[in-house]
Protein backbone atom coordinates (compact mmCIF):
# COMPACT_ATOMS: atom_id res chain seq x y z
CA UNK A 1 0.00 0.00 0.00
CA UNK A 2 1.42 3.43 -0.96
CA UNK A 3 -0.66 6.56 -0.65
CA UNK A 4 -0.91 9.97 -0.14
CA UNK A 5 -1.59 11.50 3.44
CA UNK A 6 -3.95 15.29 3.69
CA UNK A 7 -2.72 15.33 7.68
CA UNK A 8 -4.94 18.25 9.62
CA UNK A 9 -3.54 19.00 13.56
CA UNK A 10 -6.91 19.87 15.37
CA UNK A 11 -7.62 20.18 19.08
CA UNK A 12 -9.79 16.99 19.40
CA UNK A 13 -11.37 14.77 16.49
CA UNK A 14 -14.10 15.84 14.45
CA UNK A 15 -17.74 14.85 15.95
CA UNK A 16 -20.23 16.61 14.20
CA UNK A 17 -20.79 17.51 10.58
CA UNK A 18 -19.85 21.12 10.77
CA UNK A 19 -16.81 23.36 9.44
CA UNK A 20 -13.20 22.85 11.46
CA UNK A 21 -10.39 24.78 11.28
CA UNK A 22 -6.84 22.71 11.55
CA UNK A 23 -3.84 24.41 14.14
CA UNK A 24 -1.33 22.83 11.51
CA UNK A 25 -1.51 20.79 8.24
CA UNK A 26 1.20 18.34 6.29
CA UNK A 27 0.94 16.78 2.67
CA UNK A 28 3.59 13.81 3.29
CA UNK A 29 3.17 10.49 1.52
CA UNK A 30 1.65 7.14 3.27
CA UNK A 31 0.68 3.79 3.05
CA UNK A 32 1.10 1.26 5.63
CA UNK A 33 4.70 -0.47 3.07
CA UNK A 34 5.51 2.62 1.79
CA UNK A 35 5.67 4.38 5.09
CA UNK A 36 7.83 0.75 6.56
CA UNK A 37 9.83 1.63 3.29
CA UNK A 38 10.64 4.83 4.19
CA UNK A 39 11.48 3.87 7.93
CA UNK A 40 13.84 1.26 6.72
CA UNK A 41 15.75 3.33 4.06
CA UNK A 42 15.95 6.24 7.19
CA UNK A 43 16.99 3.73 9.69
CA UNK A 44 20.56 3.23 6.95
CA UNK A 45 18.50 -0.21 5.13
CA UNK A 46 18.11 -0.46 0.99
CA UNK A 47 14.09 -0.94 0.83
CA UNK A 48 12.67 -2.03 -2.63
CA UNK A 49 8.67 -0.89 -2.32
CA UNK A 50 6.76 -2.64 -5.08
CA UNK A 51 3.19 -1.28 -4.70
CA UNK A 52 0.31 -0.15 -6.91
CA UNK A 53 -0.30 3.12 -8.11
CA UNK A 54 -2.45 5.18 -11.04
CA UNK A 55 -1.37 6.85 -13.63
CA UNK A 56 -2.14 10.69 -12.18
CA UNK A 57 -0.72 13.44 -10.04
CA UNK A 58 -1.21 11.91 -6.68
CA UNK A 59 1.09 8.91 -7.96
CA UNK A 60 3.69 11.44 -8.74
CA UNK A 61 3.59 12.60 -5.55
CA UNK A 62 3.92 9.16 -4.15
CA UNK A 63 6.68 8.75 -6.34
CA UNK A 64 8.94 11.68 -6.22
CA UNK A 65 8.34 11.21 -2.18
CA UNK A 66 9.68 8.54 -1.89
CA UNK A 67 12.77 9.17 -4.44
CA UNK A 68 13.56 11.77 -2.01
CA UNK A 69 13.92 9.47 0.92
CA UNK A 70 16.19 6.72 -0.91
CA UNK A 71 13.41 4.20 -1.52
CA UNK A 72 13.85 1.97 -4.66
CA UNK A 73 10.91 2.61 -6.73
CA UNK A 74 11.56 0.71 -9.54
CA UNK A 75 8.74 -1.49 -8.57
CA UNK A 76 5.73 0.98 -8.44
CA UNK A 77 2.78 -0.25 -10.77
CA UNK A 78 0.88 2.35 -12.48
CA UNK A 79 -1.96 1.36 -13.67
CA UNK A 80 -2.54 3.53 -16.87
CA UNK A 81 -6.25 4.13 -16.55
CA UNK A 82 -6.15 3.73 -12.77
CA UNK A 83 -6.68 6.39 -9.37
CA UNK A 84 -3.89 6.44 -6.38
CA UNK A 85 -4.88 5.83 -3.00
CA UNK A 86 -5.15 8.87 -0.83
CA UNK A 87 -6.09 9.80 2.83
CA UNK A 88 -7.43 12.75 4.64
CA UNK A 89 -6.58 12.41 8.55
CA UNK A 90 -7.12 14.01 11.68
CA UNK A 91 -4.46 14.45 14.56
CA UNK A 92 -5.94 15.86 18.09
CA UNK A 93 -3.89 17.24 21.01
CA UNK A 94 -3.36 13.82 22.48
CA UNK A 95 -1.86 12.61 19.40
CA UNK A 96 -4.74 10.35 18.20
CA UNK A 97 -5.76 10.00 15.02
CA UNK A 98 -9.13 9.74 12.95
CA UNK A 99 -8.30 8.33 8.85
CA UNK A 100 -10.84 8.42 5.92
CA UNK A 101 -8.69 6.29 3.07
CA UNK A 102 -9.48 5.99 -0.38
CA UNK A 103 -7.88 3.13 -1.49
CA UNK A 104 -7.73 3.95 -5.17
CA UNK A 105 -9.11 2.28 -8.50
CA UNK A 106 -8.45 0.43 -11.44
CA UNK A 107 -5.21 -0.40 -10.49
CA UNK A 108 -3.62 -3.61 -11.61
CA UNK A 109 -4.52 -7.32 -10.21
CA UNK A 110 -1.72 -9.11 -11.96
CA UNK A 111 1.20 -10.30 -9.94
CA UNK A 112 3.40 -11.48 -12.32
CA UNK A 113 5.79 -7.99 -12.25
CA UNK A 114 6.48 -9.11 -8.56
CA UNK A 115 9.09 -12.18 -9.91
CA UNK A 116 11.08 -9.58 -11.52
CA UNK A 117 12.10 -7.73 -7.75
CA UNK A 118 15.80 -9.05 -7.18
CA UNK A 119 16.76 -11.06 -3.59
CA UNK A 120 16.17 -9.16 -0.66
CA UNK A 121 17.45 -10.31 2.92
CA UNK A 122 13.64 -9.83 4.47
CA UNK A 123 9.89 -9.32 2.76
CA UNK A 124 8.01 -7.22 4.67
CA UNK A 125 4.31 -7.37 3.11
CA UNK A 126 1.02 -4.84 4.65
CA UNK A 127 -2.40 -6.78 4.14
CA UNK A 128 -4.27 -4.60 1.35
CA UNK A 129 -3.57 -6.64 -1.83
CA UNK A 130 -3.98 -10.12 -0.34
CA UNK A 131 -2.38 -11.80 -3.93
CA UNK A 132 0.35 -9.34 -4.31
CA UNK A 133 1.50 -9.79 -0.35
CA UNK A 134 1.15 -13.85 -0.57
CA UNK A 135 3.51 -13.98 -3.90
CA UNK A 136 6.13 -11.81 -2.07
CA UNK A 137 5.86 -14.18 1.01
CA UNK A 138 6.39 -16.61 -1.52
CA UNK A 139 9.52 -15.42 -2.51
CA UNK A 140 10.82 -14.74 0.57
CA UNK A 141 10.16 -18.64 1.94
CA UNK A 142 12.15 -19.33 -1.41
CA UNK A 143 14.97 -17.02 -0.53
CA UNK A 144 14.69 -18.50 3.12
CA UNK A 145 14.30 -14.93 4.18
CA UNK A 146 12.18 -14.05 7.55
CA UNK A 147 8.88 -12.81 5.43
CA UNK A 148 7.08 -10.40 7.80
CA UNK A 149 3.19 -10.03 7.94
CA UNK A 150 1.86 -6.65 9.24
CA UNK A 151 -0.94 -7.91 10.46
CA UNK A 152 -3.60 -5.34 10.87
CA UNK A 153 -7.25 -5.97 9.86
CA UNK A 154 -8.60 -7.74 7.55
CA UNK A 155 -6.07 -10.11 7.15
CA UNK A 156 -6.78 -13.01 4.50
CA UNK A 157 -5.56 -16.28 6.40
CA UNK A 158 -3.67 -17.59 3.51
CA UNK A 159 -1.27 -14.61 4.65
CA UNK A 160 -0.89 -16.03 8.18
CA UNK A 161 0.32 -19.38 7.24
CA UNK A 162 2.53 -18.41 4.31
CA UNK A 163 4.38 -15.98 6.85
CA UNK A 164 7.52 -16.73 8.86
CA UNK A 165 6.64 -13.62 11.17
CA UNK A 166 3.40 -11.93 11.87
CA UNK A 167 3.16 -8.93 13.65
CA UNK A 168 -0.29 -7.96 15.11
CA UNK A 169 -1.42 -5.11 15.44
CA UNK A 170 -4.01 -4.84 18.74
CA UNK A 171 -6.65 -4.50 16.39
CA UNK A 172 -5.64 -7.05 13.80
CA UNK A 173 -5.25 -9.61 16.34
CA UNK A 174 -8.50 -8.96 18.02
CA UNK A 175 -10.02 -9.42 14.54
CA UNK A 176 -9.39 -13.48 15.11
CA UNK A 177 -9.57 -13.13 19.14
CA UNK A 178 -11.40 -10.71 20.70
CA UNK A 179 -10.22 -10.45 23.69
CA UNK A 180 -9.42 -7.55 26.25
CA UNK A 181 -5.92 -8.99 27.34
CA UNK A 182 -3.50 -8.26 24.66
CA UNK A 183 -1.18 -11.35 25.70
CA UNK A 184 -4.12 -14.25 26.27
CA UNK A 185 -5.28 -13.33 23.05
CA UNK A 186 -1.83 -14.42 21.19
CA UNK A 187 -1.44 -17.31 23.34
CA UNK A 188 -5.03 -18.27 21.56
CA UNK A 189 -4.01 -17.26 18.49
CA UNK A 190 -0.33 -18.32 18.05
CA UNK A 191 -1.11 -22.17 18.35
CA UNK A 192 -2.91 -22.08 15.06
CA UNK A 193 0.20 -20.20 13.27
CA UNK A 194 2.88 -21.72 11.86
CA UNK A 195 6.06 -18.98 12.61
CA UNK A 196 6.50 -16.63 15.07
CA UNK A 197 4.19 -13.77 16.21
CA UNK A 198 3.65 -11.18 18.39
CA UNK A 199 1.15 -8.23 18.94
CA UNK A 200 2.10 -4.73 18.92
CA UNK A 201 -0.43 -2.68 22.25
CA UNK A 202 0.52 0.84 21.96
CA UNK A 203 1.82 1.96 25.26
CA UNK A 204 1.25 -1.20 27.10
CA UNK A 205 4.56 -2.72 24.95
CA UNK A 206 4.85 -5.63 22.54
CA UNK A 207 3.72 -9.64 23.42
CA UNK A 208 5.44 -11.77 21.42
CA UNK A 209 5.66 -15.69 21.05
CA UNK A 210 9.01 -16.68 22.95
CA UNK A 211 10.34 -20.32 23.50
CA UNK A 212 8.45 -21.22 26.83
CA UNK A 213 5.27 -18.82 25.82
CA UNK A 214 4.21 -15.16 25.52
CA UNK A 215 7.09 -12.44 26.11
CA UNK A 216 6.72 -9.16 26.89
CA UNK A 217 9.27 -6.13 25.79
CA UNK A 218 7.91 -3.29 27.25
CA UNK A 219 6.71 0.53 25.46
CA UNK A 220 9.10 3.65 25.79
CA UNK A 221 7.42 6.41 27.69
CA UNK A 222 7.87 9.33 25.64
CA UNK A 223 5.69 12.38 25.05
CA UNK A 224 3.32 12.18 22.15
CA UNK A 225 2.21 14.60 19.93
CA UNK A 226 1.13 12.28 16.70
CA UNK A 227 0.48 8.52 16.56
CA UNK A 228 0.31 8.54 12.55
CA UNK A 229 2.05 6.02 11.14
CA UNK A 230 3.96 4.74 14.30
CA UNK A 231 3.14 0.93 13.33
CA UNK A 232 3.58 0.89 10.16
CA UNK A 233 7.50 2.52 11.13
CA UNK A 234 7.82 -0.11 13.83
CA UNK A 235 7.06 -2.62 10.95
CA UNK A 236 10.35 -1.32 8.90
CA UNK A 237 12.52 -1.20 11.76
CA UNK A 238 11.26 -4.36 12.81
CA UNK A 239 11.77 -6.27 9.37
CA UNK A 240 15.42 -4.34 9.00
CA UNK A 241 16.44 -5.49 12.12
CA UNK A 242 15.86 -9.35 11.50
CA UNK A 243 17.20 -8.79 7.90
CA UNK A 244 20.41 -7.71 9.76
CA UNK A 245 20.22 -10.78 11.52
CA UNK A 246 19.21 -9.65 15.32
CA UNK A 247 17.02 -11.90 17.30
CA UNK A 248 13.14 -11.54 17.31
CA UNK A 249 13.11 -9.74 21.25
CA UNK A 250 16.48 -7.09 20.12
CA UNK A 251 14.37 -6.23 16.87
CA UNK A 252 11.10 -5.34 18.73
CA UNK A 253 13.25 -3.48 21.46
CA UNK A 254 14.68 -1.46 17.97
CA UNK A 255 11.31 -1.07 16.25
CA UNK A 256 9.73 0.37 19.81
CA UNK A 257 12.32 2.68 20.33
CA UNK A 258 11.55 3.88 16.25
CA UNK A 259 7.98 4.22 16.66
CA UNK A 260 8.26 6.13 20.45
CA UNK A 261 10.30 8.59 18.42
CA UNK A 262 8.15 9.26 15.65
CA UNK A 263 5.26 9.53 18.04
CA UNK A 264 7.26 12.57 19.23
CA UNK A 265 6.73 14.45 15.80
CA UNK A 266 3.77 15.25 13.96
CA UNK A 267 3.12 14.76 10.28
CA UNK A 268 2.60 11.19 9.81
CA UNK A 269 6.11 9.22 8.40
CA UNK A 270 7.79 12.47 8.01
CA UNK A 271 8.45 12.10 12.24
CA UNK A 272 10.49 8.84 11.49
CA UNK A 273 14.10 8.91 12.72
CA UNK A 274 17.36 8.01 11.17
CA UNK A 275 19.17 5.51 12.62
CA UNK A 276 21.31 7.89 14.59
CA UNK A 277 18.61 9.55 16.64
CA UNK A 278 17.38 5.44 17.50
CA UNK A 279 21.21 4.55 18.35
CA UNK A 280 21.25 7.43 20.95
CA UNK A 281 17.71 6.74 22.11
CA UNK A 282 18.22 3.39 22.81
CA UNK A 283 22.26 3.65 24.08
CA UNK A 284 20.78 6.22 26.71
CA UNK A 285 18.00 3.81 28.00
CA UNK A 286 20.54 0.96 28.25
Amino acid sequence: MASLDFVFGVEALPRAAEKYRAATAEIVGGGMAANAAVAISRLGGRAVLAARLGNDPVADLIESDLRSVGVVTEFLHRARAGRSSYSSIYVDASGERQIVNYRGDGLTNDTGWLQRVGRARAVLVDPRWPAGAAVALQMARNWGVPGVLDGEAPIAPELLDAASHVAFSRTGLRSLCDGEDAADALHAVAGDLPGWACVTDGANGVFYTGATGIAHVPAFEVPVKDTLAAGDVWHGAFALALAEGRPESESIRFANAAAALKCMRFGGRAGCPDRAAVDAFLKERS
